[in-house]
């Protein structure tokens, strides 16, 4: 869930091209499913419950606009975790997203329920669907935007073969390195240095 006690600023991240994949197994009791016509429901519900947005009427009219007119893409492209009972509770879509104009792939809304997190879900499904945009896309640079409010997902991109750029963007977010580093050292409890333009854990 994000922790909105500490200011919002936007982070960019990027795993470059080729970069070993790790793999995640899903605990038992756990499984994969893809977008099926309805399940936008579903991604509401949790994109809500992490605080993504204010109401489930907001989250589903964000989903019809941006994705549902891409309905085969989508079925290939976003993914849930479910229980053995079938109710989703986390999910991340592989898509895409523009820098100078060029569509790069770009992982989207990645969420876990608050119930369900610590479980390791999150690790598994950003593999999942970094794995998927490789076949879908091609091992190229991919993207991610988050912020400051998700430092806890930060770690779980850097163990997927992100980095935090320190310049640039794509997408037209801004790129709030500088001011968002020392809240990422603070709360992440970790020490991040400067390699060319990415920032890297030590």
């Amino acid at each position: 869930m994000l922790d909105k006690s500490i200011p919002y600023y936007n982070i960019i991240m990027t795993r470059i091209g080729g970069t070993p994949l790790r793999e995640y197994n899903l605990p038992k009791g756990f499984r994969f499913t893809r977008f099926q016509p309805g399940d936008e429901r579903e991604w509401a519900d949790i994109e809500t419950r992490v605080l993504e947005f204010s109401d489930e009427e907001e989250a589903r009219t964000y989903f019809q606009k941006e994705y549902l007119p891409y309905g085969k893409e989508l079925s290939e492209r976003c993914y849930f975790v479910s229980t053995a009972e079938g109710r989703k509770i986390a999910t991340a879509t592989a898509w895409w997203s523009h820098r100078n104009q060029v569509r790069v792939p770009s992982l989207h809304w990645i969420a876990v329920s608050p119930d369900f997190q610590g479980l390791g879900l999150g690790k598994a499904l950003v593999a999942k669907a970094l794995s998927a945009s490789i076949v879908l896309d091609g091992d190229r640079d991919s993207f991610i935007h988050t912020q400051t409010w998700s430092y806890s997902a930060v770690g779980i991109y850097l163990k997927a073969g992100y980095n935090i750029l320190r310049e640039g963007t794509f997408a037209r977010y801004p790129n709030d390195y500088g001011l968002a580093l020392p809240y990422l050292n603070e709360k992440m409890g970790r020490r991040f240095s400067e390699e060319r333009d990415s920032i890297i854990l030590t």
